[in-house]
């Protein structure tokens, strides 16, 4: 089959739709389909692999407590409209396209099967309620609707109409179950107790200052014991928010690449998930448990749920730090508690094995495939005014793909 995925968020910068789409490439690829990619970044250069087509910049907006990537226009539009009708998919799949990106371009423009994938969670969305109505001829085009968590499918259900089938984020189960660990750490080795983060620790959501605050309650019982912090941010302000009490209990890792992540989470005791609002589903919960860390998390919905409402991870509530601190106490001075939810987290973590849930992908594929074959391309330009053809005023986009 040959598939066309289009991301809507800065193709270099790291978030959690941009490793959904690579990742469900990555295996569709491994599964033996055609897979391409259009997503912008903010250099063509930067996009190195064949298969992934640059859409062009975009310009950051508040979105979902988060910063999103606003993308419309003529000069994009042409790079939409050239991707299309050269890369003659059977299938389009989309992810947030309701937000002005490359995503609402392809329904704007394509004709032929298209299948969507929402990920927003916030259900009070002014945005939303106030494009719903204008964008909701091109969100007809959708022949498919995904949604990654049953709060994205309200999203979906509220502000658009139509239903969409509950299709989770997945994880590479192996690449996280089985390596090394950081170096000077790891789990079960005798040494000092280890906390990891991991997440835009500048982001006020995420609740990295709740998981300070905590910690300030498990050093007085666990003096040796160490926070592991991963992710983007100020430094300096990390730093400040530490103070000279804990800054001897603090590791800052920075960002790191995809297999320290790994090796982080194999490396800690208890992994902390502190987020305070805006959180769809939680990968990163999903990863630690593959990786067999226990997990204390706030009591979102979207992470209760990937917890088993509490089954496969101790959940706290959100914003309070001495329940957290209390929480992750009581875990690391209980290792056979610590070993039953790792227990109960690989389990789970079964569940969202990318290749589990790209098989349940295909099968929507599969559902909007026209009887009599056919394939998604761009339909006249008169369907979209202002937009020029490919090779006018936008100029002539190169667009990029791997050998057939």
């Amino acid at each position: 089959m040959r598939i066309g995925l289009v991301c809507p968020y800065r193709w270099d910068v790291p978030g959690g739709v941009q490793y959904h789409v690579r990742d469900l490439a990555q295996t569709l690829r491994g599964m033996g389909h055609h897979v391409e990619i259009l997503t912008p970044a903010e250099r063509e250069e930067s996009l190195t692999d064949p298969f992934i087509t640059f859409a062009g910049r975009t310009v950051p907006v508040p979105y979902n407590g988060s910063m999103a990537s606003l993308q419309f226009g003529p000069v994009s539009a042409a790079r939409v409209r050239r991707w299309l009708r050269e890369g003659r998919f059977d299938v389009v799949h989309v992810h947030e396209p309701a937000t002005p990106s490359v995503s609402l371009l392809v329904c704007m423009i394509a004709t032929g099967p298209i299948v969507a994938t929402f990920h927003a969670a916030t259900t009070r969305s002014k945005w939303l309620a106030a494009v719903a109505p204008l964008v909701q001829p091109w969100l007809e085009k959708i022949s498919g609707r995904i949604a990654v968590s049953d709060f994205a499918r309200r999203v979906q259900v509220e502000h658009l109409g139509g239903d969409a089938v509950i299709l989770p984020n997945g994880v590479h189960v192996p690449f996280f179950a089985e390596g090394p660990t950081l170096p000077g750490y790891g789990r079960g080795t005798g040494g000092p107790p280890t906390l990891g983060f991991l997440g835009r620790y500048d982001e006020p959501r995420k609740g990295l200052p709740v998981l300070l605050r905590a910690l300030r309650t498990v050093v007085q019982e666990h003096p040796d014991a160490r926070l592991l912090v991963a992710g983007r941010g100020d430094a300096a302000e990390l730093d400040r928010l530490v103070g000279e009490e804990l800054r001897p209990h603090v590791a800052l890792l920075g960002e790191i690449s995809e297999a320290d992540k790994a090796a982080m989470l194999r490396s800690v005791d208890v992994y902390v998930a502190p987020n305070l609002l805006g959180e769809s589903f939680g990968v990163i919960l999903i990863e630690a448990m593959a990786a067999r860390a226990p997990i204390v998390a706030s009591d979102l919905d979207a992470f209760s749920r990937v917890l088993d409402d509490g089954a496969a991870g101790v959940l706290v509530p959100r914003g309070d730090a001495a329940a957290l601190g209390s929480a992750l106490c009581d875990l690391l001075a209980d290792p056979a508690r610590r070993a039953e939810l790792a227990d109960r987290g690989a389990a789970v973590a079964g569940r969202y094995d990318w290749q589990v849930l790209t098989r349940r992908i295909l099968a929507v594929y599969e559902t909007v495939l026209p009887p009599d074959g056919g394939v998604v391309t761009a339909g006249p330009v008169d369907d979209f005014p202002a937009v020029p053809p490919t090779g006018t005023a936008a100029g002539r986009p190169r667009i990029r793909r791997p050998p057939r």
